[in-house]
């Protein structure tokens, strides 16, 4: 196959590991898919807590296997432009969507058909009447929100509290709780209501007297929490006598209680999370977006933890 040749191939990497200040745009040669592997231009990629979570120190860094240099990001979507030898799943000018740890924020990505989001990275059809933004947007929240349900597994005789219900992870959760048929109470700060009413929460203020104000909206108790912030809003639902078999929490261990994270997601969980959101029945917010030069304004408000829905980078 010939090779792009219409500008440098791009990629964010990092100089040190540290915060944003740390990112810069590199030109770097453009990758060949080797066997079993397919090379995606990609046309966005979205942000999520982990990316500077894993890459804010060199110890946090190894703990996870990266080393420098390293990129960023792992959340993408785009188009297979080249598929290596053995490869029969996918073919040029299909698009896809998917993760490939630490390094999504470039041109080019190299997957392995039969690959792991944190080896070799995946891929997944990109369905028809989803844009490349909303696609990038789903692998790593979906497959965590999915996680999550599946420990609780919430039903129409359900009332759900959900913690950060209007972040990234909680987009995803709350909606598919309310497709499941539960009462959804999602937890957020005073200016995300309106945000949180949209995807079908009843919105509450977090901090503390947590446990008070959700009891004055659910007289009848509630059956079933998902933290998706820290510890707060799993301690309130204790509080409040849900049981730990029925509270989940994706940023936190907490004895006796079930975490959950997107690697322990049911096969096909994001196939299905992607039909959905094909037939209209589940809503991607995107909060923002920006161009690949501007990476560190990016990660900067998406480290706030402050954005109603996704942050995505344009490539």
């Amino acid at each position: 196959m010939k090779e792009p040749s219409a500008r440098p191939s791009r990629a964010v990497q990092f100089a040190s590991f540290g915060g944003p200040e740390a990112l810069n745009v590199n030109e770097v040669p453009v990758p060949q898919a080797g066997p079993g592997q397919i090379r995606v231009r990609v046309a966005a990629a979205g942000l999520n807590p982990m990316d500077w979570f894993m890459t804010s120190d060199a110890e946090t860094a190894a703990r996870f296997g990266l080393s420098l240099p390293c990129g960023f990001g792992t959340d993408y979507a785009g188009t297979v432009d080249q598929v290596g030898d053995d490869v029969r799943a996918f073919a040029v000018g299909d698009r896809v969507f998917g993760g490939a740890m630490s390094r999504a924020v470039a041109d080019y990505v190299i997957v392995d058909v039969a690959g792991t989001i944190a080896a070799g990275g995946e891929a997944h059809r990109t369905p028809d009447g989803v844009d490349d933004r909303t696609a990038a947007a789903l692998a790593i929240a979906g497959c965590t929100a999915a996680a999550a349900l599946a420990v609780i597994n919430p039903g129409p005789d359900d009332t759900v509290l959900v913690g950060g219900g209007g972040g990234g992870v909680g987009v995803f959760a709350v909606q598919l709780a309310r497709l499941a048929g539960a009462r959804v109470i999602g937890t957020g700060s005073a200016s995300s209501a309106d945000a949180l009413r949209a995807l079908g929460a009843e919105p509450v203020v977090y901090g503390e007297g947590l446990a008070d104000r959700v009891r004055a909206l659910a007289p009848a108790g509630i059956t079933a929490a998902m933290d998706l912030h820290g510890t707060d809003t799993a301690q309130a639902a204790r509080e409040l006598g849900v049981p730990d078999e029925r509270i989940t929490a994706i940023a936190a261990q907490i004895d006796g209680i079930t975490p959950a994270n997107g690697a322990s997601a049911a096969p096909g969980a994001i196939e299905e999370i992607a039909g959905l959101v094909a037939a209209g029945r589940l809503r991607v917010p995107i909060a923002a977006t920006f161009p690949v030069e501007r990476i560190p304004a990016a990660v900067e408000l998406q480290a706030e933890r402050h954005v109603h829905g996704k942050v995505v980078i344009d490539l």
